[in-house]
């Protein structure tokens, strides 16, 4: 189990509050740290809310198309340092992580590494990671996966950002597989851009879980009760009903692919771009579903203090 300290410390890192309101939050829920961001989220403590969970680490965030348009997958491997993450060695193996997604049928991490290795059958997945591990001198890690089967008319739309630190894919449909032309990939390109540059949760508010919804209703109200409590002149709960439900609609446009401003054109949503582009087109253009990766996405960066390693070696 991690200290005290290194608690505290991650939890500065993942809110931006300051180390006194972090220790607090952690007594206060048992030293959960899902559970103590939330505290203070709900107490209006967190410098960076939607920093929470998304501390970066390095290494590649990958996506790939099969040959006949009808599978894709998204990858990520993590190393320990940007300079590993540049190397021919480490890319190569990231892109055989890609093939070996493609031509699984694993369905999580532990079966992907139990599997052979397709590069080199002699081995399996998880000795193919510990001989790249031995080859870069760094720890190497496969952290997650997606698959995804095209089963509608249309096309996969992908990017990547930042030499793999952010990874898109995006599935449109069209009518038939004849409206896939160059306008069509275009819109699904600008819209790669988009999610990558808002990283949205969700495509609309449809397919928001019900769940999802009650606690972010429940953060948002116990933020803006405290500071209705603080207030030298509260408001009454009605109108404090109205100030959560206009911070949660705003929220959730933030959040919803469809409903958030077009980052090429503010004067629009991207709903309102796309069909716009229906419109141009004769048919229409609209999101199936997309994953989006970003490295390092919930995971603590190890700080290194250069001048101290550097002191140590030397024994100044």
């Amino acid at each position: 189990m991690a200290s005290i300290s290194d608690m505290i410390k991650e939890l500065r890192e993942r809110t931006g509050a300051g180390m006194m309101d972090c220790k607090k939050a952690l007594g206060e829920n048992e030293h959960d740290i899902e559970m103590a961001i939330k505290y203070l989220r709900e107490k209006g403590l967190s410098a960076a809310a939607k920093k929470a969970g998304r501390i970066a680490a390095e290494g590649i965030c990958g996506v790939a198309v099969s040959g006949d348009g009808k599978k894709a997958v998204v990858v990520e491997v993590n190393c320990e340092t940007d300079f590993a993450a540049a190397g021919e060695k480490f890319q190569a193996f990231v892109k055989s992580v890609e093939n070996q997604v493609m031509n699984s049928s694993a369905a999580d991490i532990d079966a992907l590494l139990a599997e052979k290795w397709q590069a080199d059958p002699s081995l399996t997945v998880a000795e193919a990671v510990s001989t790249i591990i031995a080859s870069v001198g760094e720890n190497i890690n496969i952290r997650r996966f997606e698959r995804v089967q095209k089963t509608t008319p249309g096309a996969f739309c992908t990017y990547i950002h930042g030499n793999g630190k952010i990874a898109v894919l995006l599935d449109i449909e069209t009518e038939n597989q004849d409206q896939v032309n160059d306008a069509a990939l275009e819109a699904g390109k600008n819209v790669c851009l988009q999610i990558a540059a808002m990283l949205p949760k969700f495509v609309s508010k449809d397919d928001i879980p019900q769940d999802f919804l009650e606690k972010e209703n429940s953060i948002l109200t116990a933020a803006a009760m405290n500071e209705n409590a603080q207030s030298e002149k509260p408001k009454p709960d009605k109108v404090m009903e109205n100030i959560i439900k206009g911070r949660l609609s705003k929220y959730l446009a933030e959040i919803c692919l469809m409903d958030q401003e077009y980052v090429k054109d503010n004067q629009f949503t991207v709903k309102q771009y796309l069909d716009g582009v229906a419109k141009e087109l004769g048919t229409p253009v609209t999101v199936k579903r997309f994953v989006c990766f970003e490295r390092g996405e919930g995971i603590e960066k190890k700080t290194e203090d250069f001048a101290a390693e550097v002191a140590k070696v030397t024994g100044a």
